[in-house]
């Protein structure tokens, strides 16, 4: 249980005092004795503090899941090693504050990792639709989900990357199964492709109506679906075959995704529009004790609105064993690479069918958007809005000063703006004005900047994408997020995108918004715990906040920075507890607890399969015999 008194606040006021005088060590108190010595003191490597008082240390003491010490290795050995201290050799590795997940969706990782791996290189093989429906068979004959769900289930195609620069269609995915339901969910996440079967069960047919805020896209010359859904269509087919899930194999799949996010360095993970299913889940694993590292929930207000779950003890600023919902999401829009986010002005390259004014859609009337953004506002809850196109952003702009308007008062409610991807320069004063906080997606600069620029937004709009530049500019804190399962919950990857902003084909997409390697770091750290209001207790290696730490192999501060993306992770560390050890990497900390933890997803041959795939690619350690068996 975490708590606070006198003894943590005068820590950290004495650290700070320190760090002013320039003393060589923050220390935890002037009245330490013996018989209250740390729990471990690290040193022996790099030590990037993220904390502009104090930027590196040679040693971290810590003490019941909090820091205690930071600074001189002999000081804090004198002052803080007893009997029992484990000293913590780093042997070279870099120490960081734990990583913290700015808008990610924990729950969807497992889903992820236990379905065909639909992903174009370099994160899976799919570059053609033939090599696609390869995968998908390869899959339905080793998985057991088709036998026991029947239903064959594929997670990140992008049809900006095949060959052919299209969507399977419903007739290509037949060749797949036409038995069972064939569903292709988008990399984005706001777009599949269904087979013949699968329209059929969800009652998708020539007479049914496109929803508000989505689409079923049509075969030429016909109102017949052709297989693609967008959006609200696509979310609304998708739970109905999602909801055979049960709650074993849904607790499993929350478990898998938690594995990949710590194998990544995350002591901090945010569940972004928590479904109701989900929502009710979250608190049971945290009662359990499956979660492992701090998780974040943000439901859906415009489906979630009435749960009592968000009027509950879990909803607040306060953890309670690893869990609370932080405030609530919106969705205003969808996909840029998808072409169904809302732009005030058409797409480079519209999509085929649409008519040359195309620019996307709203999810909501504006009307919609005033009322839910003000309910939240008066429930005191914290809003995070999808918003991709630059009409979305204005949207939310304008529901938080009518929201402000009705609801005054100067309260801090920081709401965030997440993904931006074509904030306008024109829109930055009322961002700013507002106190919209920026939670920005650069990890597009890799993965969909050639598309970008080619396709969908043209070379000017496509330079300005998750423009961290104007932030740097204007003193703007933002973070920097990979949205999992759109990309992998590859930290590293966040920060060289942030940093380096290079495509796939290797040019640079806006060079003025690279940042420096610290900026990127604290993106992801400071920042992004101001972001979930916890930056006096997460984000830096500061006297006084929790011991959460990710060890890397190289330090990202002086390695060549074109090369930070193949940076590993060794170990993740959560209050002085290692969560997560890479394969051969030597232990540097007790690890308490993870025998259990990896067993119980081994013995679900869905949830290991995630060993087989994405962390057998990351080095998870074997803790547990019988996992050997699964892997692939």
């Amino acid at each position: 249980m975490r708590f606070e008194n006198h003894r943590w606040a005068a820590a950290a006021l004495a650290g700070l005092a320190l760090s002013v005088l320039g003393a060589g060590a923050a220390r935890a108190c002037e009245d330490c004795v013996d018989d209250d010595p740390a729990d471990a003191i690290y040193f022996g490597g790099p030590i990037v503090t993220v904390n502009d008082a104090q930027p590196s240390a040679q040693a971290v003491a810590i003490r019941a899941g909090r820091i205690i010490g930071v600074g001189n290795k002999a000081q804090l050995t004198h002052e803080f090693k007893g009997a029992k201290t484990r000293l913590v050799d780093l042997k070279g590795k870099t120490m960081l504050p734990g990583f913290i997940d700015a808008h990610g969706h924990m729950s969807s990782v497992g889903l992820q990792a236990v379905a065909a791996n639909a992903l174009p290189p370099p994160d899976g093989r799919n570059s053609s639709i033939p090599a696609l429906q390869k995968t998908l068979k390869d899959w339905a004959a080793a998985s057991p989900l088709p036998g026991k769900y029947g239903l064959i289930v594929g997670f990140g195609y992008d049809d900006s990357q095949l060959k052919e620069q299209r969507h399977p269609t419903r007739q290509e995915l037949d060749a797949v199964s036409t038995t069972l339901p064939v569903i292709v969910i988008h990399q984005s996440g706001h777009l599949s492709a269904y087979n013949s079967r699968a329209l059929e069960l969800a009652g998708l047919t020539a007479a049914s109506k496109d929803p508000q805020g989505g689409k079923i896209r049509r075969e030429a010359g016909s109102q017949e679906p052709n297989g693609v859904l967008e959006e609200t269509a696509h979310f609304a087919a998708l739970y109905q075959f999602l909801a055979k899930l049960g709650a074993g194999e849904s607790m499993a799949l929350l478990e898998a995704g938690q594995q990949l996010y710590m194998s990544f360095g995350h002591t901090t993970a945010q569940d972004g529009r928590t479904d109701p299913g989900t929502l009710s889940l979250l608190p049971k694993a945290a009662e359990s004790g499956k979660l492992k590292i701090d998780v974040v929930a943000y439901p859906d207000l415009a489906v979630s609105a009435e749960d009592p779950l968000l009027r509950s003890p879990w909803q607040g600023r306060k953890y309670r064993d690893h869990f609370r919902i932080g405030g609530v999401k919106l969705n205003f829009d969808g996909s840029p690479q998808g072409k169904t986010a809302w732009l005030s002005k058409p797409y480079y390259k519209v999509p085929e069918g649409e008519p040359a004014s195309y620019a996307g859609y709203a999810t909501f009337k504006d009307e919609e958007a005033n009322a839910l953004v003000t309910k939240a506002f008066k429930n005191g809850w914290q809003v995070l809005a999808h918003t991709n196109g630059d009409a979305a952003i204005a949207q939310y702009l304008n529901a938080i000063k009518v929201a402000t308007e009705a609801v005054p008062g100067g309260v801090d409610r920081r709401p965030v703006m997440i993904h931006g991807q074509t904030l306008r320069a024109d829109q930055m004063d009322l961002l700013q004005a507002q106190g919209v906080f920026p939670s920005l997606f650069p990890m597009h600069t890799f993965y969909w900047g050639d598309w970008h620029r080619d396709s969908v937004l043209g070379p000017e709009r496509a330079a300005n994408i998750s423009p961290t530049g104007w932030m740097m500019a204007r003193g703007i804190k933002f973070s920097s997020h990979h949205d999992a399962p759109v990309a992998l919950p590859d930290t590293l990857r966040v920060l060289s995108a942030t940093v380096n902003r290079t495509t796939r084909t290797g040019k640079v997409l806006g060079p003025e918004h690279r940042v420096e390697p610290i900026v990127g770091i604290k993106a992801m750290t400071l920042w992004a715990a101001y972001q979930h209001f916890e930056e006096a207790e997460k984000g830096s290696i500061e006297v006084g906040k929790l011991a959460d730490f990710v060890l890397l192999d190289k330090n990202p501060l002086t390695y060549p920075r074109l090369k930070i993306a193949s940076i590993k992770v060794m170990e993740t560390i959560k209050e002085g507890q290692t969560v997560y050890l890479r394969a051969g990497a030597a232990k540097s900390n007790a690890v308490k607890g993870q025998s259990a933890q990896v067993q119980g997803c081994a013995e679900s041959a869905d949830c290991f399969r995630l060993a087989s795939r994405a962390l057998g690619e990351a080095g998870m350690i074997t803790l547990h015999g019988a996992a050997e068996g699964h892997r692939h």
